[in-house]
C-alpha cells in the first residue's frame, strides 16, 4: 500500500502547501522542452512524434528509476509535484474577490493566469464563465487525471502524464507553427485524459447540487464541445451548479463559437466560489477512488520455484 499512501500524502501536500514559488520541476521540464524544440522542430508530424517520445519517454524512464527508492516518499513527492489543485483554487478565488470588490479590469487581468483566451473585453458574466470553465477543465487535468495515472502506473504514470499534459499546453494548440508538429502531443494528452475526465464528470454529477441536471447536460451537451475531455467535465459542472457555460470565446487570432452547456442562468461572481467548493469535493473523492483502485487491484505474488 506504499503507492496508495504516497498518493494520499502528495495530495495533502498540494492542498496544504501548493506549488513551490521557485524551482518548480514542471517549469524546469518546460525549459528543457523549449531547448529541445530548437533541434527537433520541423513543420510536419514525424518530428513532433519524435519530440514527444524523447521527452515523455525520458520522464517515464526517470520515474521508473526513482520508484526503486523509498516508494511512499517518492510517490508523495511526485504527486505533490504534478498536482495543481491549490494553485487553481487560489487563482479562481482571486478573480472572484476582485469581481466582488467591483474591480472588473483587475479581474480580467488576473483571469489571464487561468485561461489563454482574450479577456480584455469580457463582461462580468463572461469573466465568471471563463473562470468556471477553466476550473472545471483543470480539476480534471491537474488533479483527477494525474491521480488516476498514479494509481494505475505509479511514479512513471504521474510524471509521464504531467509531461504529456505540459507538452500539450506548449505545442498542442492549433497555430501555423504547431498545426502538424504539435499533433502528437495533443492526441497523447487526449488519450491520457480520457479516464480522468470521465471520472471528474461522474464525481461532479454525484457530488453537485443538481444531479439530474448534471446528468442531462453531460449526456446532451458534452459531445458538441470541441474537446472530447473538456466537454463532459464542463457540461457536468454546468448542470451541477445550475448555470450555463459555453458560447463565443475569443483567442489571439481566432474566434470559437462553442455550444452552450447546461440549462441554467448565466454565471455570476458567487458561482466561482460554488465551483471552487465543487472542485474541492471532486478532488477529495478522486484521491479516495485512486486509493481504492490500488487496494482492489490483485497483487502480483512471486511464483514459488517448482
Amino acid at each position: 500500500m506504499s503507492r496508495a499512501l504516497g498518493l494520499a500524502l502528495g495530495f495533502a501536500a498540494d492542498r496544504i502547501v501548493g506549488d513551490p514559488a521557485r524551482w518548480h520541476p514542471v517549469a524546469g521540464f518546460g525549459r528543457a522542452a523549449t531547448a529541445l524544440e530548437r533541434t527537433t522542430y520541423a513543420d510536419s508530424r514525424g518530428p513532433g512524434v519524435a519530440h514527444v517520445v524523447l521527452l515523455v519517454g525520458g520522464v517515464v524512464a526517470v520515474g521508473s528509476v526513482a520508484e526503486r527508492g523509498p516508494r511512499t516518499l517518492v510517490t508523495a513527492a511526485a504527486t505533490w509535484a504534478v498536482l495543481g489543485g491549490r494553485s487553481l483554487d487560489r487563482e479562481a478565488a482571486a478573480v472572484a474577490d476582485l469581481m466582488a470588490a467591483g474591480r472588473l479590469d483587475d479581474a480580467r487581468e488576473r483571469l489571464t493566469h487561468l485561461v489563454g483566451r482574450d479577456t480584455t473585453r469580457l463582461d462580468e458574466a463572461e469573466v465568471a464563465r471563463a473562470a468556471i470553465e477553466s476550473l472545471a477543465e483543470n480539476t480534471s487535468d491537474a488533479v483527477v487525471a494525474p491521480l488516476v495515472c498514479g494509481a494505475l502506473a505509479g511514479v512513471p504514470g504521474l510524471l509521464g502524464y504531467r509531461a504529456a499534459n505540459t507538452l500539450d499546453a506548449m505545442i498542442g494548440h492549433r497555430s501555423p507553427r504547431y498545426e502538424r508538429f504539435g499533433q502528437a502531443a495533443a492526441r497523447l494528452d487526449d488519450l491520457l485524459n480520457l479516464p480522468g475526465s470521465r471520472l471528474t464528470a461522474a464525481l461532479a454529477t454525484l457530488l453537485g447540487a443538481d444531479r439530474a441536471a448534471a446528468r442531462r447536460a453531460w449526456r446532451r451537451d458534452a459531445g458538441r464541445h470541441p474537446s472530447p475531455n473538456a466537454g463532459p467535465v464542463e457540461a457536468a459542472f454546468a448542470g451541477a451548479l445550475g448555470i450555463r457555460l459555453g458560447g463565443t470565446t475569443v483567442y489571439a487570432g481566432r474566434v470559437e463559437h462553442r455550444p452552450e452547456l447546461g440549462d441554467g442562468r448565466p454565471p455570476g461572481q458567487h458561482d466561482i466560489s460554488r465551483a471552487i467548493e465543487l472542485a474541492g469535493r471532486v478532488g477529495r473523492a478522486a484521491v479516495v477512488v485512486a486509493v481504492l483502485v490500488i487496494a482492489l487491484r490483485p497483487s502480483r505474488r512471486p511464483r514459488r520455484p517448482s
